[in-house]
C-alpha cells in the first residue's frame, strides 16, 4: 500500500524545470500582449474600446480596421491564456513547495547533522503592503501589513512602472462566468466521453461552448466569441473542437478538448456575415467553413499552418439555398458535401481550385419538392445519403471520382423509408441511424433494412444524433459473444440525442433505455428572479416552462409547465419568500406558492390584454404591482378573509403615455407604509396613492417630469450611505441621477459606465454580513454587457467594470440573496448566465488606479497635460479674478475657490451650454452637498470639485452630427428634396416660445457674441428681425 502511494505521489510530482517552463510560457504570452497593445497604440491609441465607426456609423478610414480587430481579439484570447497559465503556475508552485517542504521535514527527522543556511539572492521589492482588508484574497493568501512584494502575477521589478500594472492584473479577477444555463437547440450536441464512470458532452450556449461532465455535474466553459455561436463540430478522435459565430468580427476558434485552451483563432474568415457551417476532415488536417452571407463562400483551410488565407474557395449561387450543414468524405479529404433545405451540393478541390455541382433530384425522379434535413457520406466514401422531412432518403453514388476532378454524384434512387419526417441522420459503425419528428430512433443496415428501433422513449422531434467515441464495456462483451456464437445480435455504440424542446438524452443501445441529461428552455428567456433567503433561481420562458434551480448544487429543484398560449415574460419573489408572482404575455398575473409552485387560492388575475413587463412586491409582501405593455400599472392587495389571506385586485391606471421602464416599491420615511413608483419613457416619475385607493380605482399621488432630453431607463433605491434618502435614476445619456426621495429634487448627477450602450437595468447588491456596511455595490446591465459599480457614486470611471454577457442582448438580471452571484437572462438566445463577482478585486483595481482627480484626468481630452486641462485652470482662476472685479485696484484675496454664481459662465466658456434646468440642478448639487451633515449651504467651489462637476454634467459623448440631424427632423419641415429645414422665422419663434424660451434681449445678446459684434460697432438694436 505504501509503495502504491509513493508511486502515485511521484506521478503527480512537479519539477522546478516544469515550473520554469510554465513561467517562460507566461512571459511569452505577456510579450505577445504587449506587442498587440503597441499595434493599437500605433493605430492612434484606439485601445480596446474606442469605436471603429465614425459619427455617421461608417467604418473609420483613418485606421487599419483589420489590424485593430486582430489585435483586440488576440489580446482577449491571450488574456484568457494568461489566466489559465497563472492557475497552472500557482498549482505547480504549490505542489513543488509542498513536496520540498515534506522532503525537508523528513530529512530533519532522519538526520541530526547540522545544516548551513545559504542566503538566496532575491529580487528587489517594488511595493510594500500598507493595508490588508479582512476577508480579501490578499488576507486569505496570508499577506500582512509591511510585507514587501517582489512579484505580483506577471508584474516584477523589471516591468513594474506604477500601481496601474498591478491594477491590470487584478482586473482579471473582478468577475467570472461560473455557469451557463441553456443551449442552442438548433445546433449539434456531441458525445465526448461515454464510459461506465464518466459521461461528457459538448454543446453551445449563446456565445460560449460548454463541455458538460454529467457524472460530476460540472462545466468547462470555452469563452472567446463575442457573437452567438452559429455552428460547431468535433474531430473524429474527439480531440479538437471547432466553434464559429455569425455577425461582425466573426471568429473561428479551434480548441483542445483535453485542456479547453484555444490553439488557433481565425479572424474574419467570412466578413460578409460570419460562418454558417464548419467541419473537420477525417484526419483533422483540413477545416471547411461555409459563410453566412447572401452569396455563400465555401473555404478550405489548413488550420495547422499559420496562414491567413484559405487553400481554395468557391462561391455558391443563392438559388442553391443557405448551406447549413457540410462534411468531408471520410476516405478523401478533397471531397465534401453540403445541403440546404432545397439542394444537396457535392464539392471537389485541389490546390487552389474548388468546384461543386448540384444534382437536380426532384426533376429526375418527378417528385414534388421536399425539405432536406441532413446529408452524410457512407463510411467507404462511395455513397452519400440525404434524408427529408417527408420520410424519404435519397441515395447518391459516385460516377467518376478522383482528386482534382469533379466528383460526379448521381442520385441513384429515392427510398421511402418511413411515414414520419426524418430530422437527423448519422452513421454508427455499420448502421445508418435516423431520428424523426416523433422522437423515434431507427437503425438500418447498408441496404436500409430495419435492424432495430427505439420507439418508446417518449421524446420530442430529434435535432441531432451523436454516437459515442467507443463502444461501451457491455457492448464489447456483447460484440465478443456475437463473434463466438455467430449470432446476429444487435450491438451498437451509445447515442446522445438533442430534441427541439432543448432536451439532451443519453441512449444506452444495449439496455434500450434513455436518460435525460439536460432539459432547458426552448423559447426566449426573459424572466429570472432569485429567492430572498435561499440559493434558488426561478426562470421562465415563452415556452410556458417555469423552472426553479438550485445554483449552489447546480440542479433543478422543481418545475411547472403552463399551457402553450401562456408565455412567461417576468417573475419575482416576495421579500419574505412565500410567493412567486408570474407575469404572462397574455396579460395574466398568477401568484404561486414559492415552494410547490401551486397556484394560490384566487391567485390568478386577468385584468390586462397587454403583456406584463414588470412585477414588484412591497417590502411587507402586502402589495403586488404589475406594469404592462399598454403603459398601465396594476396593483393587487393581500387581504385577510377570516383566517386566510387572499390576493385581490385593487385597481389599474394608465399613468404613462409611453412604455413603462421600471416599477419600484419603497417605504415612506419615518413610516412602514409602502409607496409605489413607476418610471416611463415619457420622462415622468409617477407615485401612487395606495392608502386612499379603492377597488377599481388606483389613485395617483404625484407625477413629476424628471428629464428634459434624456430618456430614463431604470431606477433603484440608493443604499443608506448618507443621511439623506435618495432615488437613483439611470438614463440613455449615460448619466446617473440621485433624486431626493421626498421632494424629487435632483441632488446629484454623475457620469455612468460607458460601455457601448447606457445602463438598461440596475440593482443594489445586498450588503455582506461580515463586510463594511458602508461598502456597497451596484450591478447593472447594458445592451450586451453585465457589470458592477462601486458605491458611493462620484463618476470615477475605474469604479466600474463590465464584461460581455449575451451578444444578442441582455434582457434581465437578478442577484443572489447574499450578493455573491449575478444572473443575466439573454432573451432570444434562451440562455441564463451565472456570474461570480469578487468585491475585493473591484476595490483593489479601483484603488490601484489612483484617487482624487487622477481617475478623472483620463476623461479630459489630452489628460492632465492636455490643452483642455490647462484651459480649465486658466478660466477657473480668471473667474476668481472676475468675481473680485477685473478693474479692482484693491489687494487680491488668495483663494482656491470661486463663487457658485461663476459656475454657469465657466461651463459655457468651456463649450458646455447647460439648460436652465440643468443649471438649477448643478446649483442645487453644490449648494446642498453638505447640508444634511452641517445644516449649512455651500456657496463656493474649488478646482477639484469643479472638474468633477464639469465631467459628470457635460454630454458623455459630446454632440454628434447625428444629434443635430435628429433635432432638424423634430423641429424642421421637409423641403422639396425631403430634407428637414428650419427657416429663420421658425427658429426665432421656437427660441422665444418653446421650451425654456428666451427673451428678445437674451437673443440679441447671443447673436452679438456669435457674430463677434463689439463695442466699437455700437450696441445693436434688440429687435430680432435685424439678425438675418
Amino acid at each position: 500500500m505504501k509503495m502504491t502511494e509513493e508511486k502515485s505521489a511521484d506521478k503527480r510530482a512537479v519539477t522546478a524545470e516544469e515550473v520554469q517552463r510554465l513561467i517562460k510560457k507566461k512571459d511569452e504570452i505577456e510579450e505577445q500582449i504587449k506587442a498587440y497593445y503597441e499595434v493599437l497604440e500605433d493605430q492612434g491609441d484606439v485601445g480596446m474600446n474606442a469605436p471603429l465607426v465614425d459619427v455617421e456609423g461608417y467604418p473609420r478610414a483613418d485606421v487599419d480596421l483589420f489590424q485593430i480587430r486582430t489585435a483586440r481579439h488576440s489580446i482577449s484570447c491571450l488574456q484568457n491564456d494568461h489566466k489559465a497559465i497563472m492557475v497552472e503556475i500557482e498549482e505547480a508552485l504549490h505542489n513543488l513547495h509542498a513536496r520540498e517542504r515534506a522532503k525537508r521535514e523528513q530529512d530533519q527527522a532522519e538526520t541530526q547533522t547540522e545544516r548551513t543556511d545559504q542566503d538566496v539572492p532575491l529580487p528587489s521589492p517594488f511595493a510594500r503592503v500598507d493595508a490588508v482588508t479582512p476577508g480579501s484574497p490578499a488576507y486569505q493568501a496570508g499577506l500582512c501589513v509591511g510585507d514587501e512584494i517582489i512579484e505580483f502575477g506577471s508584474v516584477n521589478p523589471s516591468n513594474f512602472h506604477s500601481l496601474q500594472n498591478i491594477a491590470s492584473v487584478v482586473q482579471h479577477s473582478e468577475g467570472t462566468l461560473n455557469w451557463a444555463i441553456g443551449m442552442n437547440r438548433s445546433l449539434p450536441v456531441f458525445s465526448l466521453i461515454d464510459q461506465e464512470d464518466r459521461l461528457t458532452i459538448l454543446y453551445a450556449c449563446s456565445r460560449v461552448a460548454v463541455i458538460y461532465d454529467h457524472t460530476s455535474n460540472s462545466q468547462q466553459l470555452l469563452q472567446g466569441h463575442c457573437n452567438t455561436i452559429s455552428c460547431l463540430c468535433i474531430s473524429e478522435d474527439r480531440r479538437w473542437i471547432v466553434t464559429a459565430d455569425e455577425g461582425d468580427e466573426s471568429l473561428v476558434i479551434v480548441w483542445d478538448s483535453y485542456t479547453g485552451i484555444p490553439v488557433r483563432t481565425m479572424f474574419d474568415c467570412h466578413p460578409e456575415g460570419g460562418i454558417a457551417a464548419v467541419a473537420l476532415s477525417q484526419d483533422s488536417k483540413y477545416l471547411v467553413t461555409a459563410g453566412a452571407g447572401a452569396v455563400q463562400r465555401v473555404c478550405i483551410w489548413d488550420w495547422t499552418n499559420e496562414t491567413e488565407s484559405p487553400e481554395c474557395q468557391v462561391e455558391v449561387i443563392p438559388k442553391s439555398g443557405c448551406q447549413k450543414l457540410i462534411s468531408f468524405n471520410p476516405t478523401d479529404s478533397h471531397q465534401l458535401l453540403s445541403n440546404s433545405e432545397s439542394h444537396v451540393l457535392f464539392y471537389t478541390w485541389d490546390k487552389e481550385t474548388m468546384q461543386y455541382e448540384a444534382p437536380d433530384i426532384f426533376k429526375k425522379f418527378k417528385m414534388p419538392a421536399d425539405h432536406f434535413s441532413q446529408s452524410v457520406f457512407h463510411v467507404q466514401g462511395m455513397q452519400a445519403f440525404s434524408c427529408t422531412l417527408s420520410g424519404n432518403v435519397v441515395l447518391f453514388s459516385v460516377l467518376r471520382s478522383g482528386t482534382g476532378q469533379v466528383c460526379t454524384m448521381k442520385a441513384h434512387k429515392v427510398i421511402s423509408l418511413q411515414k414520419d419526417g426524418i430530422t437527423a441522420m448519422t452513421l454508427c459503425d455499420r448502421f445508418i441511424v435516423t431520428g424523426d419528428v416523433k422522437g423515434h430512433i431507427s437503425f438500418y443496415d447498408e441496404n436500409f433494412k430495419i435492424i432495430s428501433s427505439l420507439a418508446n422513449l417518449n421524446l420530442d422531434p430529434i435535432v441531432f444524433i451523436s454516437s459515442a467515441k467507443d463502444i461501451s464495456t457491455s457492448g464489447v462483451v456483447a460484440q465478443e459473444e456475437e463473434r463466438i456464437l455467430s449470432t446476429a445480435r444487435f450491438v451498437s455504440r451509445n447515442l446522445v440525442l438533442s430534441t427541439v424542446s432543448a432536451a439532451v438524452v443519453h441512449v444506452n443501445t444495449q439496455s434500450r433505455t434513455a436518460q435525460t441529461l439536460m432539459k432547458e428552455h426552448s423559447e426566449p428567456v426573459h424572466a429570472v428572479a432569485c429567492h430572498p433567503k435561499h440559493s434558488v433561481l426561478a426562470t421562465g420562458s415563452h415556452s410556458g416552462v417555469l423552472m426553479v434551480w438550485d445554483y449552489e448544487r447546480k440542479v433543478t429543484v422543481c418545475s411547472k409547465i403552463f399551457p402553450p398560449d401562456e408565455q412567461i415574460h417576468c417573475v419575482t419573489y416576495d421579500p419574505k419568500g412565500f410567493y412567486l408572482a408570474v407575469g404572462f404575455v397574455s396579460g395574466v398575473v398568477k401568484v404561486l406558492n414559492s415552494c410547490s409552485l401551486d397556484e394560490e387560492e384566487e391567485g390568478s388575475f386577468n385584468y390586462s390584454s397587454d403583456s406584463i413587463t414588470h412585477l414588484s412586491f412591497s417590502h411587507d409582501s402586502s402589495y403586488l404591482a404589475a406594469a404592462d405593455a399598454g403603459n398601465a400599472v396594476l396593483v393587487f392587495h393581500l387581504c385577510k378573509e377570516g383566517s386566510r389571506c387572499v390576493w385581490q385586485y385593487l385597481g389599474k391606471h394608465r399613468s404613462h403615455y409611453k412604455p413603462i421602464q421600471d416599477l419600484l416599491f419603497g417605504v415612506y420615511l419615518d413610516s412602514t407604509m409602502p409607496r409605489l413608483l413607476s418610471l416611463g419613457m415619457d420622462r415622468r416619475l409617477v407615485e401612487y396613492d395606495l392608502q386612499n385607493s379603492r377597488k377599481d380605482e388606483l389613485l395617483i399621488l404625484s407625477s413629476d417630469r424628471i428629464e428634459q432630453s434624456a430618456v430614463p431607463t431604470c431606477m433603484a433605491w440608493y443604499p443608506p450611505l448618507t443621511t439623506e434618502h435618495f432615488l437613483l435614476i439611470g438614463s440613455d445619456l449615460y448619466k446617473l441621477k440621485l433624486l431626493n426621495g421626498t421632494t424629487k429634487m435632483c441632488r446629484k448627477t454623475v457620469l455612468g459606465p460607458i460601455y457601448g450602450s447606457p445602463i438598461k437595468k440596475m440593482l443594489i447588491l445586498p450588503a455582506t454580513k461580515d463586510g463594511d456596511p458602508n461598502s456597497r455595490y451596484m450591478a447593472y446591465i447594458t445592451q450586451d454587457k453585465v457589470g458592477v459599480l462601486i458605491l458611493p457614486l462620484d463618476g470615477n470611471p475605474h469604479k466600474s467594470s463590465a464584461l460581455i454577457s449575451h451578444s444578442s442582448g441582455v434582457s434581465h438580471l437578478t442577484c443572489s440573496h447574499d450578493g455573491r452571484y449575478i444572473f443575466t437572462a439573454g432573451g432570444g438566445d434562451k440562455a441564463v448566465f451565472l456570474w461570480q463577482i469578487s468585491r475585493p478585486a473591484l476595490d483593489a483595481a479601483a484603488a490601484l488606479r489612483g484617487n482624487g482627480l487622477l481617475p478623472f484626468y483620463t476623461l479630459l481630452e489630452g489628460g492632465r497635460d492636455g490643452e483642455l486641462f490647462r484651459a480649465v485652470k486658466d478660466l477657473f482662476y480668471y473667474c476668481r479674478l472676475r468675481s473680485q472685479g477685473i478693474d479692482s485696484m484693491e489687494t487680491r484675496q488668495v483663494s482656491n475657490h470661486i463663487p457658485l454664481s461663476e459656475v454657469p459662465y465657466l461651463l459655457r466658456a468651456l463649450g458646455f451650454y447647460p439648460t436652465e434646468q440643468e443649471l438649477e440642478d448643478i446649483q442645487n448639487e453644490v449648494k446642498f452637498s453638505r447640508y444634511a451633515e452641517t445644516g449649512e449651504y455651500v456657496s463656493d467651489i474649488d478646482l477639484e470639485e469643479f472638474i468633477k462637476l464639469y465631467i459628470n454634467h457635460r454630454p458623455a459623448l459630446g454632440i454628434s452630427k447625428q444629434d443635430l440631424y435628429k433635432a432638424f427632423q423634430v423641429l424642421g419641415m421637409p423641403d422639396e428634396n425631403d430634407k428637414p429645414v428650419i427657416t429663420r422665422e421658425e427658429l426665432l419663434e421656437l427660441l422665444q416660445a418653446r421650451g425654456e424660451h428666451m427673451t428678445e434681449e437674451e437673443l440679441a445678446e447671443c447673436f452679438v457674441s456669435l457674430f463677434g459684434l463689439g463695442e466699437a460697432e455700437g450696441q445693436p438694436e434688440t429687435k430680432t428681425s435685424q439678425y438675418k
